[in-house]
């Protein structure tokens, strides 16, 4: 029986490597980015979490790899540790299944560089995969011979940007092989980065994947105010009420993360904090916690929780709406994978209002949720007032008499009415004196 992934005409190992992994079907981000490496062009892809896109790059450049030249072929640069791991692993078990040794090679920060630059004395890798400070350093030593390599890969280019490495990469992409390849995958593409594109990419081909259905169906997408209530109380109620596996919440400063940990630590939760300010060492022990489990929450910044992959998250709290409105799809994408159930919520206030107009706009739908009585319960679509019919299409909307009626309800006195009587045959008198003063 043939493979789905036969018809890109893979190297039979490579085949094997798939089957192994479980890939049943080529996603699309795949089908896109497979044919066109192939071909030898330059790509910039801009795909969602967990779309498959790292495959889409490794395999068909393992599949140009030639494990006879003992030299560097393959340059794929990570912002994080974390993100550089994730690579490695992946990248290691497709060169395990090749029956001529491929050498895969990880450098990293915080790793001994003494050790390393031994070693690349002895033997040049094939694949390089590393974060851009380690890379550079290796390199300008002349202990990591890149200009032999004719493909580069820039893994979460936004990231790179973010974190302030893009100036690193540009060194390295400065000494990689003329005429070489580049690929540069992102989850945006901001306009900072466009300088770094047009200077190493040559006629490159933009691949983005359609992000219509951006949520899996296997994800109940919540809504919920927080008018008037108190963000920790509410996110507290949320943990404790859902009995989450694991449960990542998402803010969108260092500084917010450190507050809502905090509450949260003194309400007597376990929580783990990731976030760029961490030490690098710490950040990294943190990181392999959260891998075995041995936390049940985690807040986090968005840069920083791209490290996180892990398959069991079944919740996932937006304690702000994202200020990059693209990270809602990242964040609400860590959970529900692999047909698995999640549960995604997102907190959002008054001003927030048009933001999630925005996200709707994107082909995303929101459940709306309230807690009451120490429970989760649906609750009303905030545009229902939107969608009524006025009753009477030709009736004007005075706002005095309006405010007047608002406050009655509040403070019922006797005489209300004649009240709002007089007002009206006061405006009816100014109305004809008005009218009258016209036709004069």
């Amino acid at each position: 029986m043939t493979h789905p992934f036969e018809p890109f005409e893979l190297s039979p190992y490579l085949i094997e490597a798939i089957k192994e992994i479980g890939f049943t079907e080529p996603t699309d981000i795949q089908k896109k980015v497979i044919p066109e490496v192939k071909k030898g062009r330059d790509i910039i892809g801009k795909s969602q979490t967990g779309s498959g896109k790292t495959h889409a790059f490794l395999l068909p450049l393992f599949n140009k790899l030639d494990p006879s030249k003992q030299e560097v072929q393959i340059v794929i640069t990570a912002p994080s540790r974390e993100l550089a791991e994730q690579l490695y692993n992946a990248a290691f078990q497709l060169a395990e299944h090749s029956e001529e040794e491929v050498n895969v090679q990880l450098f990293v920060g915080g790793t001994d560089k003494n050790r390393q630059i031994s070693k690349l004395q002895n033997k040049q890798p094939h694949v390089v995969i590393g974060t851009p400070g380690r890379l550079l350093d290796l390199i300008t030593s002349n202990s990591l011979l890149t200009h032999t390599a004719p493909y580069m890969v820039v893994d979460e280019a936004d990231m790179t940007l973010d974190m302030g490495f893009l100036e690193d990469v540009d060194k390295i992409a400065s000494r990689m092989a003329k005429k070489g390849q580049m690929l540069v995958f992102s989850a945006t593409i901001p306009q900072k980065l466009q300088p770094f594109l047009k200077k190493y990419m040559h006629n490159p081909l933009n691949i983005e994947v359609d992000n219509e259905l951006v949520i899996a169906d296997t994800v109940d997408n919540w809504l919920i105010s927080t008018k008037g209530k108190n963000k920790v109380d509410l996110i507290y109620n949320l943990l404790t009420l859902g009995q989450p596996y694991l449960a990542l919440i998402f803010a969108n400063t260092k500084e917010h993360v450190d507050e809502i940990s905090l509450a949260l630590k003194k309400k007597g939760l376990n929580v783990a904090v990731v976030h760029g300010g961490i030490p690098s060492r710490e950040r990294r022990r943190v990181m392999r916690q959260i891998q075995n489990l041995d936390y049940q929450y985690v807040v986090a910044t968005d840069l920083a929780a791209r490290g996180i992959d892990i398959e069991g998250i079944s919740h996932v709290i937006n304690a702000e709406v994202p200020q990059d409105l693209d990270y809602f799809v990242h964040r609400v994408g860590r959970t529900g994978r692999n047909q698995l159930p999640g549960t995604a919520i997102t907190l959002y206030g008054p001003d927030d209002e048009e933001d999630i107009n925005i996200i709707e706009k994107k082909g995303i739908a929101f459940k709306p949720k309230d807690i009451k009585n120490g429970e989760i319960v649906d609750s009303f679509d905030r545009n229902r007032r939107d969608k009524r019919k006025p009753k009477d299409s030709k009736s004007s909307f005075d706002p005095t008499l309006h405010g007047m009626r608002k406050k009655a309800k509040k403070n019922v006195k006797p005489g209300y009415k004649r009240k709002i009587e007089r007002v009206k045959q006061e405006k009816k008198k100014r109305a004809r004196r008005l009218k009258q003063n016209n036709n004069d």
